[in-house]
């Protein structure tokens, strides 16, 4: 078995033995993985308590050359969310970006960039930043790099570019703008602001290093953030086929 490194994000620990455990992590290199930790329910484990829901850990682990569950042999925690102990809103906000990252990724898909925005995200979330706007960063960082990110730049239908006034159209299914044409016949079609698309466009073409995660989103007035937050949370419903289970832990402000 080959030995394997990398930085990973704890996404789901649960039980196996008296003495071992099951993670889930995102990793940077690898994607979503599966690991055995065996020892890590021992009083001194090798694994000295990185293996936290939302850790950061630096990890070393051996890889299975057929489908199962890699082993993993160490685990050294490089940073844990501090929020987790202090604010209840917080510690929802990053559940919820846990859940994403199990819901929309495949196992063994690598995504550094999507790793990096989640790492980021966290981060600027445990620094006090705003819930809302990095929420919808996130979310629409992760849709873009993930290839399921909505247009709103022009008619997904025809192509067409749309001048943004008033109030336009946004189709659910087809997962873009319609144009007035185009949206005849279309189901799960809801309209939006003008200025709550542009919104939309600013934070999708967001810078996602790390240098721009650890900057401050840009703020939005409560309409537009209220229908921002709404067009979202349907349209990765749509794309799940279940609502989220933490959207509805989150803060009504943010939801």
């Amino acid at each position: 078995m080959a030995s394997e490194k990398s930085l990973a994000l704890v996404l789901r620990v649960v039980e196996f033995s008296e003495s071992s455990c099951v993670a889930t992590l995102y990793t940077r290199d690898f994607g979503k993985i599966g690991v055995l930790a065996k020892g890590a329910r021992r009083p001194k484990s090798p694994f000295e308590a990185a293996l936290d829901l939302l850790a950061i850990c630096r990890i070393v682990f051996l890889r299975k050359s057929a489908d199962g569950l890699h082993v993993l042999t160490e685990a050294k925690l490089e940073r844990r969310f501090r929020s987790a102990s202090r604010d209840l809103s917080r510690l929802y906000a990053g559940y919820y970006i846990v859940e994403l990252l199990r819901e929309l990724t495949d196992h063994e898909d690598p995504h550094p960039e999507l790793f990096e925005i989640a790492d980021g995200t966290l981060l600027a979330i445990d620094q006090g930043g705003d819930l809302a706007s990095l929420l919808l960063r996130f979310e629409l960082g992760a849709l873009r790099i993930l290839g399921h990110l909505p247009s709103f730049e022009g008619c997904v239908e025809c192509g067409e570019p749309m001048s943004l006034s008033g109030r336009v159209a946004f189709g659910q299914l087809v997962g873009g703008l319609l144009c007035s044409r185009c949206r005849t016949g279309q189901r799960q079609v809801i309209t939006v602001r003008a200025a709550t698309v542009e919104g939309l466009r600013q934070l999708a073409a967001a810078d996602l290093t790390m240098a721009g995660l650890t900057a401050e989103p840009p703020s939005f007035d409560k309409q537009d953030r209220g229908e921002m937050r709404g067009l979202v949370n349907q349209f990765i419903t749509h794309l799940l086929g279940h609502r989220p289970r933490m959207q509805a832990h989150l803060s009504p402000r943010i939801r």
